[in-house]
Protein backbone atom coordinates (compact mmCIF):
# COMPACT_ATOMS: atom_id res chain seq x y z
CA UNK A 1 0.00 0.00 0.00
CA UNK A 2 1.25 3.62 -1.06
CA UNK A 3 1.85 6.22 1.27
CA UNK A 4 -0.40 9.12 1.86
CA UNK A 5 0.51 12.01 -0.56
CA UNK A 6 0.00 15.33 1.21
CA UNK A 7 -3.03 17.21 -0.14
CA UNK A 8 -2.42 20.77 -1.19
CA UNK A 9 -2.81 23.41 1.46
CA UNK A 10 -6.95 24.28 1.62
CA UNK A 11 -8.38 26.48 -1.43
CA UNK A 12 -11.81 28.50 -0.84
CA UNK A 13 -13.49 31.78 -1.24
CA UNK A 14 -12.68 34.28 1.01
CA UNK A 15 -16.75 34.79 1.58
CA UNK A 16 -18.25 31.45 2.43
CA UNK A 17 -20.79 30.64 -0.04
CA UNK A 18 -23.66 28.56 2.34
CA UNK A 19 -25.79 28.52 -0.44
CA UNK A 20 -23.89 27.15 -3.05
CA UNK A 21 -22.90 24.81 -0.02
CA UNK A 22 -26.59 23.83 0.63
CA UNK A 23 -27.38 23.50 -3.22
CA UNK A 24 -25.36 20.44 -3.00
CA UNK A 25 -27.53 18.36 0.23
CA UNK A 26 -30.94 17.20 -1.43
CA UNK A 27 -32.41 17.14 1.61
CA UNK A 28 -32.44 20.45 2.60
CA UNK A 29 -34.64 21.32 -0.29
CA UNK A 30 -37.73 19.24 1.73
CA UNK A 31 -40.38 20.87 4.13
CA UNK A 32 -41.25 18.71 7.10
CA UNK A 33 -45.16 19.53 8.09
CA UNK A 34 -45.52 22.42 5.58
CA UNK A 35 -42.43 24.05 6.69
CA UNK A 36 -38.92 24.25 4.91
CA UNK A 37 -36.59 22.17 6.85
CA UNK A 38 -34.38 23.53 9.21
CA UNK A 39 -31.52 20.98 10.35
CA UNK A 40 -29.99 21.69 13.56
CA UNK A 41 -28.78 18.26 14.84
CA UNK A 42 -25.72 17.84 13.00
CA UNK A 43 -23.79 16.57 16.05
CA UNK A 44 -26.02 13.41 16.03
CA UNK A 45 -25.75 12.91 11.88
CA UNK A 46 -24.94 14.96 9.38
CA UNK A 47 -26.87 15.37 5.96
CA UNK A 48 -25.18 13.59 2.61
CA UNK A 49 -24.24 16.03 -0.35
CA UNK A 50 -25.19 14.51 -3.65
CA UNK A 51 -21.42 13.35 -4.53
CA UNK A 52 -21.51 11.24 -1.59
CA UNK A 53 -25.28 9.57 -2.91
CA UNK A 54 -23.88 9.41 -6.33
CA UNK A 55 -20.68 7.36 -5.44
CA UNK A 56 -22.74 4.78 -3.18
CA UNK A 57 -24.91 4.22 -5.71
CA UNK A 58 -22.67 4.02 -8.44
CA UNK A 59 -20.96 1.39 -6.67
CA UNK A 60 -23.77 -0.91 -6.07
CA UNK A 61 -25.23 0.16 -9.64
CA UNK A 62 -21.43 -0.39 -11.63
CA UNK A 63 -19.46 -2.08 -9.54
CA UNK A 64 -20.69 -4.53 -7.05
CA UNK A 65 -18.43 -7.47 -5.77
CA UNK A 66 -16.73 -8.62 -3.19
CA UNK A 67 -13.02 -6.88 -1.94
CA UNK A 68 -9.36 -8.39 -1.82
CA UNK A 69 -10.62 -11.87 -2.98
CA UNK A 70 -11.51 -11.54 -6.73
CA UNK A 71 -9.47 -11.63 -9.91
CA UNK A 72 -12.59 -10.99 -12.07
CA UNK A 73 -13.39 -7.09 -13.02
CA UNK A 74 -15.43 -6.10 -10.81
CA UNK A 75 -13.57 -7.22 -7.83
CA UNK A 76 -10.19 -5.25 -8.96
CA UNK A 77 -12.69 -2.25 -9.67
CA UNK A 78 -14.35 -2.49 -5.97
CA UNK A 79 -11.08 -3.11 -4.49
CA UNK A 80 -9.61 -0.27 -5.72
CA UNK A 81 -12.59 2.00 -4.99
CA UNK A 82 -12.45 0.76 -1.20
CA UNK A 83 -9.13 0.93 -0.61
CA UNK A 84 -8.99 4.29 -2.38
CA UNK A 85 -11.81 5.30 0.23
CA UNK A 86 -8.75 4.64 2.73
CA UNK A 87 -6.34 6.77 1.44
CA UNK A 88 -8.71 9.63 1.43
CA UNK A 89 -9.38 8.94 5.10
CA UNK A 90 -5.70 8.75 5.88
CA UNK A 91 -5.02 12.00 3.96
CA UNK A 92 -7.66 13.76 5.66
CA UNK A 93 -6.59 12.94 9.01
CA UNK A 94 -3.30 13.50 7.98
CA UNK A 95 -1.79 10.29 8.72
CA UNK A 96 1.32 8.90 7.25
CA UNK A 97 0.33 5.62 5.64
CA UNK A 98 -3.28 4.41 4.59
CA UNK A 99 -1.94 1.28 6.94
CA UNK A 100 -2.99 3.61 9.44
CA UNK A 101 -6.11 3.16 9.24
CA UNK A 102 -8.62 0.70 10.01
CA UNK A 103 -12.44 0.95 8.91
CA UNK A 104 -14.78 -0.01 11.98
CA UNK A 105 -18.15 0.92 11.88
CA UNK A 106 -18.02 3.94 13.66
CA UNK A 107 -16.14 5.70 16.77
CA UNK A 108 -17.74 3.09 19.12
CA UNK A 109 -16.49 0.27 17.52
CA UNK A 110 -13.15 2.35 16.75
CA UNK A 111 -13.14 2.72 20.92
CA UNK A 112 -13.66 -0.65 21.54
CA UNK A 113 -11.23 -2.32 19.27
CA UNK A 114 -8.32 -0.24 21.55
CA UNK A 115 -10.06 -1.51 25.17
CA UNK A 116 -10.57 -4.98 24.02
CA UNK A 117 -6.54 -5.29 22.97
CA UNK A 118 -5.65 -3.12 25.63
CA UNK A 119 -7.61 -5.58 28.30
CA UNK A 120 -5.98 -8.37 26.27
CA UNK A 121 -2.19 -7.42 26.65
CA UNK A 122 -1.67 -4.49 28.87
CA UNK A 123 -4.23 -4.36 32.05
CA UNK A 124 -4.21 -5.96 34.74
CA UNK A 125 -5.63 -5.06 38.38
CA UNK A 126 -4.47 -1.83 39.64
CA UNK A 127 -3.61 -0.39 36.29
CA UNK A 128 -6.24 2.98 35.97
CA UNK A 129 -7.68 4.17 32.48
CA UNK A 130 -8.09 8.11 32.53
CA UNK A 131 -11.09 9.85 30.94
CA UNK A 132 -13.16 13.17 31.57
CA UNK A 133 -16.43 14.10 32.46
CA UNK A 134 -16.91 15.30 29.27
CA UNK A 135 -17.14 11.60 27.46
CA UNK A 136 -20.15 10.31 25.17
CA UNK A 137 -20.81 6.61 26.52
CA UNK A 138 -18.85 4.82 23.47
CA UNK A 139 -16.05 6.77 25.22
CA UNK A 140 -16.87 5.43 29.04
CA UNK A 141 -18.53 2.16 28.62
CA UNK A 142 -15.57 0.04 26.04
CA UNK A 143 -13.22 1.32 29.34
CA UNK A 144 -15.99 0.36 31.67
CA UNK A 145 -16.07 -3.23 30.57
CA UNK A 146 -11.68 -3.57 29.90
CA UNK A 147 -11.84 -2.66 33.76
CA UNK A 148 -14.17 -5.29 34.49
CA UNK A 149 -12.36 -8.16 32.47
CA UNK A 150 -9.07 -6.97 34.50
CA UNK A 151 -9.56 -5.85 37.48
CA UNK A 152 -8.20 -2.06 36.44
CA UNK A 153 -9.82 1.05 37.23
CA UNK A 154 -11.90 4.04 36.02
CA UNK A 155 -10.23 7.50 36.70
CA UNK A 156 -12.42 10.39 35.97
CA UNK A 157 -11.19 14.34 35.01
CA UNK A 158 -13.90 16.16 36.53
CA UNK A 159 -15.28 19.00 34.74
CA UNK A 160 -16.14 23.02 35.39
CA UNK A 161 -19.64 24.80 35.95
CA UNK A 162 -18.51 25.75 32.42
CA UNK A 163 -18.23 22.96 31.05
CA UNK A 164 -13.83 22.50 30.58
CA UNK A 165 -11.90 20.29 31.30
CA UNK A 166 -8.79 21.69 33.51
CA UNK A 167 -5.31 20.95 32.14
CA UNK A 168 -3.94 20.52 35.68
CA UNK A 169 -6.63 18.33 37.28
CA UNK A 170 -5.99 15.84 33.80
CA UNK A 171 -1.99 16.21 34.86
CA UNK A 172 -2.68 15.12 38.51
CA UNK A 173 -4.68 12.74 37.73
CA UNK A 174 -1.87 10.84 35.36
CA UNK A 175 0.49 8.49 37.41
CA UNK A 176 2.47 5.34 37.23
CA UNK A 177 -1.01 3.06 37.16
CA UNK A 178 -2.06 4.99 34.00
CA UNK A 179 -2.03 2.84 31.20
CA UNK A 180 -3.95 5.10 28.66
CA UNK A 181 -5.62 8.08 28.59
CA UNK A 182 -8.81 8.63 26.71
CA UNK A 183 -10.26 12.28 25.89
CA UNK A 184 -13.00 13.54 23.55
CA UNK A 185 -11.74 16.42 20.91
CA UNK A 186 -14.77 18.02 21.13
CA UNK A 187 -17.72 17.46 23.46
CA UNK A 188 -21.10 16.35 21.93
CA UNK A 189 -23.40 17.27 24.77
CA UNK A 190 -21.69 20.78 25.31
CA UNK A 191 -19.25 22.10 22.13
CA UNK A 192 -16.21 22.13 24.31
CA UNK A 193 -12.95 21.86 23.03
CA UNK A 194 -10.44 19.97 24.58
CA UNK A 195 -6.78 20.93 24.73
CA UNK A 196 -6.16 17.19 23.43
CA UNK A 197 -2.72 18.72 22.10
CA UNK A 198 -1.68 19.82 26.03
CA UNK A 199 -3.06 17.04 27.50
CA UNK A 200 -1.10 14.22 24.74
CA UNK A 201 2.24 16.09 25.65
CA UNK A 202 1.14 15.21 28.96
CA UNK A 203 0.24 11.98 28.85
CA UNK A 204 3.40 10.79 26.46
CA UNK A 205 6.02 12.43 29.03
CA UNK A 206 5.03 9.82 31.44
CA UNK A 207 4.93 7.37 28.87
CA UNK A 208 1.30 6.69 28.84
CA UNK A 209 -0.26 6.43 25.34
CA UNK A 210 -3.73 8.79 24.15
CA UNK A 211 -7.08 7.88 22.29
CA UNK A 212 -8.67 10.68 21.20
CA UNK A 213 -12.43 10.46 20.36
CA UNK A 214 -13.24 12.41 16.95
CA UNK A 215 -16.53 12.16 16.40
CA UNK A 216 -17.39 15.50 16.88
CA UNK A 217 -14.41 17.32 15.57
CA UNK A 218 -13.39 15.54 12.48
CA UNK A 219 -16.68 17.78 10.53
CA UNK A 220 -15.51 21.04 11.87
CA UNK A 221 -11.70 21.28 12.61
CA UNK A 222 -8.48 21.24 10.76
CA UNK A 223 -6.93 17.83 11.93
CA UNK A 224 -3.21 16.39 11.90
CA UNK A 225 -2.73 13.56 14.05
CA UNK A 226 1.11 13.90 13.64
CA UNK A 227 1.08 17.40 14.92
CA UNK A 228 -1.47 16.25 17.71
CA UNK A 229 1.03 13.06 18.09
CA UNK A 230 -1.93 11.22 19.81
CA UNK A 231 -1.42 7.28 19.37
CA UNK A 232 -4.83 6.42 18.29
CA UNK A 233 -7.84 9.09 17.00
CA UNK A 234 -11.67 7.29 16.03
CA UNK A 235 -13.80 8.72 13.64
CA UNK A 236 -17.41 8.49 12.25
CA UNK A 237 -18.55 8.33 8.54
CA UNK A 238 -21.91 10.00 9.17
CA UNK A 239 -20.77 13.02 11.20
CA UNK A 240 -18.77 13.89 8.28
CA UNK A 241 -21.50 14.12 5.46
CA UNK A 242 -20.36 10.35 5.09
CA UNK A 243 -22.72 7.36 5.17
CA UNK A 244 -23.47 5.68 8.39
CA UNK A 245 -22.15 2.04 9.54
CA UNK A 246 -18.62 3.40 8.61
CA UNK A 247 -15.51 5.10 10.62
CA UNK A 248 -12.23 4.73 11.47
CA UNK A 249 -9.45 4.49 13.67
CA UNK A 250 -6.55 6.00 13.42
CA UNK A 251 -3.59 4.43 15.08
CA UNK A 252 0.74 4.43 14.61
CA UNK A 253 1.83 1.83 12.70
CA UNK A 254 4.02 0.63 16.07
CA UNK A 255 0.78 0.63 18.17
CA UNK A 256 -1.38 -1.51 15.59
CA UNK A 257 1.43 -4.02 15.17
CA UNK A 258 0.92 -4.47 18.72
CA UNK A 259 -2.43 -4.95 19.27
CA UNK A 260 -3.99 -8.06 18.86
CA UNK A 261 -6.93 -8.25 16.36
CA UNK A 262 -10.26 -7.73 17.63
CA UNK A 263 -12.03 -10.45 15.34
CA UNK A 264 -11.42 -13.62 13.65
CA UNK A 265 -12.67 -14.61 10.65
CA UNK A 266 -11.94 -14.03 6.28
CA UNK A 267 -9.78 -11.44 4.94
CA UNK A 268 -7.74 -10.78 8.70
CA UNK A 269 -5.89 -14.25 8.13
CA UNK A 270 -2.83 -14.58 6.07
CA UNK A 271 -2.88 -18.66 6.32
CA UNK A 272 -5.13 -20.75 8.39
CA UNK A 273 -4.77 -24.27 10.10
CA UNK A 274 -6.77 -26.27 12.26
CA UNK A 275 -3.62 -26.29 14.54
CA UNK A 276 -2.74 -22.27 14.19
CA UNK A 277 -3.79 -18.91 11.78
CA UNK A 278 -1.04 -15.86 11.20
CA UNK A 279 -2.71 -12.89 10.65
CA UNK A 280 -2.85 -10.21 7.80
CA UNK A 281 -0.76 -7.15 7.90
CA UNK A 282 -2.09 -3.90 8.52
CA UNK A 283 -4.71 -2.63 8.18
CA UNK A 284 -6.47 -5.97 7.64
CA UNK A 285 -5.54 -7.55 10.39
CA UNK A 286 -8.47 -5.97 12.22
CA UNK A 287 -10.93 -6.07 9.46
CA UNK A 288 -12.43 -9.50 9.60
CA UNK A 289 -15.73 -10.25 7.42
CA UNK A 290 -16.89 -8.90 4.20
CA UNK A 291 -16.29 -4.64 4.65
CA UNK A 292 -19.12 -1.82 4.09
CA UNK A 293 -17.55 -1.60 0.91
CA UNK A 294 -19.82 1.16 0.13
CA UNK A 295 -19.63 3.00 2.70
CA UNK A 296 -15.83 2.81 2.94
CA UNK A 297 -15.96 4.22 -0.93
CA UNK A 298 -18.77 6.97 0.00
CA UNK A 299 -16.81 7.74 3.25
CA UNK A 300 -13.35 8.69 1.39
CA UNK A 301 -15.22 10.68 -0.79
CA UNK A 302 -16.97 12.82 2.00
CA UNK A 303 -13.82 13.44 3.24
CA UNK A 304 -12.19 14.67 -0.19
CA UNK A 305 -15.34 16.67 0.04
CA UNK A 306 -14.72 18.09 3.11
CA UNK A 307 -11.53 19.48 2.79
CA UNK A 308 -12.54 20.75 -0.97
CA UNK A 309 -15.04 23.27 1.04
CA UNK A 310 -11.99 24.11 3.59
CA UNK A 311 -12.14 23.00 7.19
CA UNK A 312 -10.73 26.50 8.32
CA UNK A 313 -13.87 28.19 6.40
CA UNK A 314 -16.18 25.24 7.88
CA UNK A 315 -14.99 26.59 11.19
CA UNK A 316 -15.34 29.48 10.63
CA UNK A 317 -18.73 29.69 9.63
CA UNK A 318 -19.86 27.16 12.44
CA UNK A 319 -18.07 29.51 14.72
CA UNK A 320 -20.38 32.40 13.69
CA UNK A 321 -23.36 30.70 13.91
CA UNK A 322 -22.46 29.86 17.40
CA UNK A 323 -21.72 33.27 18.37
CA UNK A 324 -25.01 34.46 16.66
CA UNK A 325 -26.80 31.76 18.53
CA UNK A 326 -25.41 32.50 21.78
CA UNK A 327 -26.52 36.10 21.41
CA UNK A 328 -29.96 35.08 20.54
CA UNK A 329 -30.62 32.27 22.60
CA UNK A 330 -29.55 34.43 25.50
CA UNK A 331 -31.91 36.72 25.06
CA UNK A 332 -34.58 34.01 25.46
CA UNK A 333 -36.59 34.41 28.56
CA UNK A 334 -35.95 31.78 30.97
CA UNK A 335 -33.72 29.85 28.78
CA UNK A 336 -30.06 28.63 30.28
CA UNK A 337 -27.44 27.89 27.94
CA UNK A 338 -25.54 24.76 29.39
CA UNK A 339 -21.91 24.77 29.06
CA UNK A 340 -19.94 28.34 28.05
CA UNK A 341 -16.41 27.03 27.22
CA UNK A 342 -13.85 29.48 25.95
CA UNK A 343 -13.01 26.77 23.49
CA UNK A 344 -16.90 25.47 21.82
CA UNK A 345 -18.02 24.18 18.52
CA UNK A 346 -20.83 24.79 16.70
CA UNK A 347 -23.03 23.30 19.67
CA UNK A 348 -25.35 24.71 21.98
CA UNK A 349 -27.38 22.68 25.04
CA UNK A 350 -30.09 24.70 26.75
CA UNK A 351 -32.97 24.19 29.09
CA UNK A 352 -36.16 26.47 28.83
CA UNK A 353 -37.97 27.32 32.25
CA UNK A 354 -41.05 24.78 33.12
CA UNK A 355 -40.51 22.73 29.89
CA UNK A 356 -39.56 19.12 29.38
CA UNK A 357 -36.64 19.39 26.36
CA UNK A 358 -38.76 16.64 24.62
CA UNK A 359 -41.46 19.03 24.30
CA UNK A 360 -39.17 21.70 23.10
CA UNK A 361 -37.70 19.40 20.31
CA UNK A 362 -41.99 18.08 19.78
CA UNK A 363 -43.13 21.87 19.03
CA UNK A 364 -39.87 22.89 17.08
CA UNK A 365 -40.26 19.64 14.89
CA UNK A 366 -43.91 21.06 14.05
CA UNK A 367 -41.90 23.58 12.82
CA UNK A 368 -40.22 22.49 10.65
CA UNK A 369 -36.85 22.56 12.74
CA UNK A 370 -35.07 19.11 13.90
CA UNK A 371 -32.80 19.50 16.90
CA UNK A 372 -31.90 16.59 19.40
CA UNK A 373 -33.17 16.64 23.14
CA UNK A 374 -32.45 14.19 25.90
CA UNK A 375 -28.97 13.15 27.68
CA UNK A 376 -27.24 13.13 24.23
CA UNK A 377 -25.18 9.59 25.43
CA UNK A 378 -23.62 11.37 28.06
CA UNK A 379 -25.86 10.56 31.06
CA UNK A 380 -22.43 11.60 33.01
CA UNK A 381 -22.70 15.29 31.83
CA UNK A 382 -26.20 15.86 32.82
CA UNK A 383 -25.70 14.88 36.07
CA UNK A 384 -23.06 16.54 36.20
CA UNK A 385 -25.20 19.55 35.90
CA UNK A 386 -28.31 18.34 37.75
CA UNK A 387 -30.41 18.17 34.77
CA UNK A 388 -31.92 15.05 33.24
CA UNK A 389 -31.87 16.27 29.50
CA UNK A 390 -31.07 19.27 27.45
CA UNK A 391 -32.38 20.32 23.83
CA UNK A 392 -29.44 20.42 21.81
CA UNK A 393 -28.99 22.75 18.77
CA UNK A 394 -25.69 21.45 16.95
CA UNK A 395 -24.57 23.76 13.05
CA UNK A 396 -22.98 22.06 10.22
CA UNK A 397 -21.57 23.78 7.20
CA UNK A 398 -24.38 24.19 5.28
CA UNK A 399 -26.62 25.88 8.49
CA UNK A 400 -27.03 29.78 8.29
CA UNK A 401 -28.33 32.75 10.75
CA UNK A 402 -31.60 32.35 9.16
CA UNK A 403 -32.17 29.06 10.23
CA UNK A 404 -30.82 30.00 13.88
CA UNK A 405 -33.39 32.96 14.07
CA UNK A 406 -35.84 30.41 12.97
CA UNK A 407 -35.31 28.08 16.20
CA UNK A 408 -35.43 31.25 18.12
CA UNK A 409 -38.74 32.64 16.81
CA UNK A 410 -40.29 29.45 17.38
CA UNK A 411 -38.75 28.64 21.16
CA UNK A 412 -41.29 32.09 21.74
CA UNK A 413 -44.06 29.45 19.88
CA UNK A 414 -43.14 27.31 23.24
CA UNK A 415 -43.00 29.91 25.56
CA UNK A 416 -46.82 30.83 24.51
CA UNK A 417 -47.58 27.29 24.98
CA UNK A 418 -46.59 26.60 28.43
CA UNK A 419 -47.34 30.07 29.52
Amino acid sequence: MSAVTKAAPEAHASAYDVERVRAEFPILSRSVYGKPLVYLDNANTTQKPRVVIDAVRRYYEEENANIHRGTHWLSEKATEAYEGGREKVARFLGATSPKEIVFTRGTTEAINLVAAGFAREYLQAGDEILITGLEHHSNIVPWQLACERTGAKLVVVPITDEGEVPVDEFEKRLTPRTKLAAVSHVSNALGTVNPVKTFIALAHARKVPVLVDGAQAAPHLPLDVVDLGCDFYAISGHKMYGPTGIGALYGTEAWLEKLPPYQGGGDMISSVTFEKTTYNVLPWKFEAGTANIAGGIGFGVAADWLSGVGLAAVAAHEHDLLLHGTRQLSMVPGLTIVGRAKEKAGVISFVLENVHPHDIGTILDREGIAIRTGHHCAQPVMDRFGLPATARASFGLYNTRAEVDALVNALAKVRKVFG
